[in-house]
């Protein structure tokens, strides 16, 4: 919890923003940020999709608590160290697959049963992204499109729209994301 709010209040700080400011850019509570900052709160995934869309970073980046620029000295990351964050809402678990270095972001979701989490749409504004579910089924609302996902499916992300991740099965969904850099068709 201190990590993800040192890395949220590391990113204000070097943009010079006030709380006021990045309240403003994205939607999420003066209060609400700074007791995150503080460590005193876990985001919820729709915070932190907020969040580093107001900063204009993957959530991935926002997360990694090196920050973006740090160097892996490992090329071999071990499942045990890899960076990882619990939704405290819905049990959603985030995975960094890709060290900082590496050209593409890799994460590992986990997404419990009956569990559903929504991003908004400029969470995916400067990103390209592939869903690639691995083992479940996913339900995943793209703006008005539906698309239903069994393992072994995959869906490019299109324009940016709010997206809905939803697990209405029993058993756990496991997914991957992949994201690059550039502007979302």
């Amino acid at each position: 919890m201190e990590r993800i709010g040192a890395r949220i209040r590391a990113e204000r700080d070097g943009r010079r923003w006030t709380l006021a400011e990045l309240a403003e850019a994205s939607g999420v509570s003066k209060a609400m940020i700074n007791r995150i900052e503080r460590g005193e709160s876990n985001p919820t995934a729709v915070v932190l999709g907020k969040l580093s869309a107001a900063f204009r970073l993957s959530v991935a980046t926002l997360l990694d608590p090196e920050g973006e620029a740090a160097a892996d000295a490992e090329r071999v990351r071990r499942a045990g160290a890899a960076p990882q964050w619990l939704d405290p809402e819905t049990g959603y678990v985030r995975r960094q697959v890709s060290g900082p270095g590496f050209p593409a972001e890799v994460a590992e979701i986990r997404l419990p049963a009956g569990a559903e989490v929504p991003y908004p749409a400029a969470a995916f504004a400067f990103h390209r992204q592939i869903i690639w579910v691995l083992d479940g089924h996913l339900t995943f609302r793209e703006g008005e499109t539906v698309h239903e996902l069994a393992a072994g499916d995959t869906v490019e992300l299109g324009a940016p729209a709010p997206c809905v991740f939803v697990n209405s099965t029993e058993q756990e969904c496991r997914y991957a994301v992949v994201l690059v850099r550039g502007e979302a068709p």
